[in-house]
Parts: C-alpha cells; sequence; structure tokens
C-alpha cells in the first residue's frame, strides 16, 4: 500500500473514511501519514470511539460491538529506531516497506513493564490479535 501524505490528523480521517466501503466490499487498511508520523489502522467499517492506550497507541472500538477494529499509532518512526537501538534484531522486521501491524504493537507490549491484569496489557494482547488476524500492512518509508 503506497504511503498518503495528509497535513492534519482530520485530513487523514477524511482520507481513511475514503476506504470504508460497505460491509460487503470493506478491505482492511493501514495508512502511514509521513508528515503526522502516524499509522491509522482499521479492521472493520463499523462507526468507532477512540480510547488512548498511551503516548503512542489510540485504540478504536466498535459503537455497536465494543470490540477493537482498529487503532492509531503516534511518532512511530521515532519509537522504531528508538526500539530498534535497544533491540537491533527489530530493524530487520521494519526494512523500508511493508511491516505487519502485529509487530508494531508486539514490540510497544514487550517496550513497557507487563502487568497481567491491567487494562493496558489486556488491550495490547486485544490489538495484536486483531493485527495478527487482520492481514493489513503499513508501508513505512523511513529509516529506522
Amino acid at each position: 500500500m503506497a504511503a498518503i501524505e495528509a497535513t492534519s490528523q482530520e485530513e487523514l480521517t477524511k482520507l481513511m473514511m475514503l476506504y470504508v466501503r460497505p460491509d460487503d466490499q470493506f478491505k482492511p487498511t493501514a495508512l502511514y501519514d509521513p508528515d503526522g508520523d502516524c499509522i491509522e489502522f482499521l479492521a472493520k467499517p463499523d462507526t468507532f470511539y477512540a480510547e488512548r492506550v498511551d503516548d503512542i497507541v489510540t485504540v478504536y472500538y466498535s459503537q455497536e460491538t465494543k470490540e477493537v477494529i482498529g487503532s492509531l499509532i503516534k511518532g512511530v518512526s521515532r519509537f522504531c529506531r528508538e526500539f530498534s537501538k535497544k533491540n537491533p534484531g527489530f530493524r530487520i522486521v521494519i526494512e523500508d516497506g511493508p511491516v505487519r501491524l502485529v509487530h508494531l504493537f508486539q514490540a510497544r507490549f514487550w517496550s513497557v513493564p507487563q502487568d497481567a491484569a491491567s487494562l493496558k496489557t489486556i488491550t495490547y494482547q486485544k490489538l495484536m490479535e486483531v493485527a495478527g488476524e487482520t492481514i493489513v500492512e503499513g508501508d513505512l518509508k523511513f529509516a529506522a
């Protein structure tokens, strides 16, 4: 998927809505905005509400089912650079091009202290599950 440029979060959301089609035509989408250094991911075409998980990830929940259906990941290139300094093998996973979103969620999950009962841990586990089941990649053109 080619990178699509947007000048604001509002513009990125409008671009994402161009990809939302009726259920029978919907295709999961991940768009990287190089100006905002963020990836917006939609696994389902449901209307959603957003809840911030931490300083990097905002999760999207279906208004109908309350299930995780997507996310916004901010500061992607900075996070990947910092994470790959501490974990050099990660650079191989994100080399200039398509990246499975599950890898980004796993990297973030591994970079923070874990508490199995915390809402943050449960949310990241659900995001990893949804991203792993949804075959969509973000096309990241940056040096990690």
